[in-house]
């Protein structure tokens, strides 16, 4: 047997092979974490943006009824004339995605919106994160 290659033979060995499935292996090794990061990071300026949309509308709705906000946030929502429907809060890998509200001073963990509608109190119409954790950045969700 020759080991030589017969003019106009083409093809590749298993060794040509093994090292091409070796390198996409090592490549995807690298992009699929980066990957999910990626994700994540997306999941949590969707959230962001949805919180800054809440709080434009609770100004619009402060402004509209001379100085009053809502007792609860679907009041936005009474004939899209604020928002359409509450948007969701996402907090990858601590709370599915939601758009329930709590209505505290404090937060209680437990995914969607923390919405302050206690008479007196001077945090009085503001909106928060309802999550406890931190985000990829390690800033508390509650200090946005």
């Amino acid at each position: 047997m020759s080991k030589t290659k017969r003019w106009g033979a083409s093809g590749f060995t298993l060794i040509e092979l093994m090292i091409v499935v070796a390198i996409i292996g090592i490549l995807a090794a690298i992009a699929i974490p980066k990957f999910a990061s990626l994700i994540r990071k997306s999941g949590e300026g969707a959230s962001k943006g949805n919180l800054g949309a809440i709080r434009s509308a609770l100004s619009i709705y402060y402004g509209d009824m001379e100085g009053q906000y809502p007792q609860a946030m679907t009041a936005l929502t009474i004939n899209a004339k604020y928002l359409s429907a509450l948007p969701v809060a996402k907090t990858p890998n601590y709370h599915a995605d939601s758009s329930a509200q709590n209505n505290a001073t404090t937060s209680n963990d437990a995914g969607g919106w923390n919405y302050d509608n206690v008479a007196g109190d001077p945090n009085l119409g503001t909106v928060l994160v309802n999550c406890t954790h931190t985000d990829t950045k390690g800033t508390l969700w509650t200090s946005y």
